[in-house]
C-alpha cells in the first residue's frame, strides 16, 4: 500500500465510484495515488487522470450477506484509523 493510501485504507488498483462536478451520473475508476492537495488521483473507464475530492468518492466493498457494494470513502478511512488505535 502507498502511505498516503495507506491511511485511507484503500491501495493502488482498487475500484472506486466517483461523481464528476460537470456530470450527473456515477463513474467507475482505479486508484492511482494520492495527491499532493489530499484528494485522491483516479483513473476512469476512458483512461483520463482526475484528482477527486475524497467526499466524491465511493469504494468497492462486500456487504454483510456477500453481495458488492458501494460505501463512502470516508467511512471507511475513519474505521481503518479506529482499527489502529487498539
Amino acid at each position: 500500500m502507498t502511505p498516503g493510501l495507506a491511511e485511507l485504507g484503500i491501495a493502488v488498483g482498487e475500484r472506486v465510484r466517483f461523481r464528476s462536478p460537470d456530470k450527473g451520473r456515477w463513474q467507475v475508476g482505479k486508484v492511482t495515488r494520492r495527491e499532493r492537495d489530499g484528494s485522491l488521483g483516479v483513473v476512469d473507464g476512458k483512461g483520463s487522470a482526475r484528482a477527486i475530492p475524497l467526499d466524491s468518492v465511493l469504494v468497492s466493498c462486500t456487504g454483510p450477506r456477500g453481495a458488492s457494494m458501494w460505501e463512502p470513502l470516508l467511512d471507511r478511512a475513519a474505521r481503518t484509523e479506529q482499527l489502529r488505535l487498539l
